[in-house]
């Protein structure tokens, strides 16, 4: 088990240095656009979208990377002044009751979504916006199946650490 869950962690940070790569691509598309903007009255919509589009998958795929960092939010005045075990438990079950059902219930409710946009080839309804809007609808998908991997992780590590915990 410690291999898988250091295989899981060693991608879930792989995947979190690609990220800070996108975050960037975005605060360079930002400033260019803001300077053709201001310097040139010159603005581009698709640079707009690729503002979002990129922002979007930031925020995707680093729901896996917080997860894994164990910076996700919840109730910390009561969560801290709980023992290791109980922590342990609480990051269990929660992962395992709430997490995992409302992965799965995007993951799938998602896919008609995506469907729909490649099969219509839908673009962007702005002139100069994007093409191929199936493209960041597919990351929805994709970051949750990403999502619950490192719930995988997650789990392993709270059963590493009660395993380890003294009461």
């Amino acid at each position: 088990m410690q291999k898988l869950e250091n295989f899981i962690r060693r991608t879930v940070d792989y995947v979190g240095l690609a990220l800070a790569s996108v975050l960037i691509l975005m605060v360079l598309n930002v400033s260019f656009d803001v300077m053709m903007r201001y310097m040139f009255h010159a603005s581009s919509v698709g640079m707009q979208e690729m503002e979002w589009h990129l922002f979007a998958i930031i925020i995707l795929f680093g729901m896996g990377v917080g997860l894994q960092h164990d910076a996700h939010v919840r109730v910390d005045f009561v969560y801290d002044r709980l023992g290791p075990k109980k922590r342990a438990m609480i990051n269990i079950w929660g992962t395992i009751i709430m997490l995992v059902p409302l992965s799965l219930l995007i993951l799938f409710g998602s896919f008609e979504y995506v469907q729909d946009a490649f099969i219509s080839n839908e673009i962007s309804e702005d002139p100069g916006g994007l093409p191929y809007r199936w493209i960041v609808k597919s990351m929805i998908p994709t970051s949750f199946v990403f999502l619950l991997y490192s719930a995988v992780g997650f789990v392993l590590t709270n059963i590493r650490k009660y395993k380890e915990a003294k009461l």
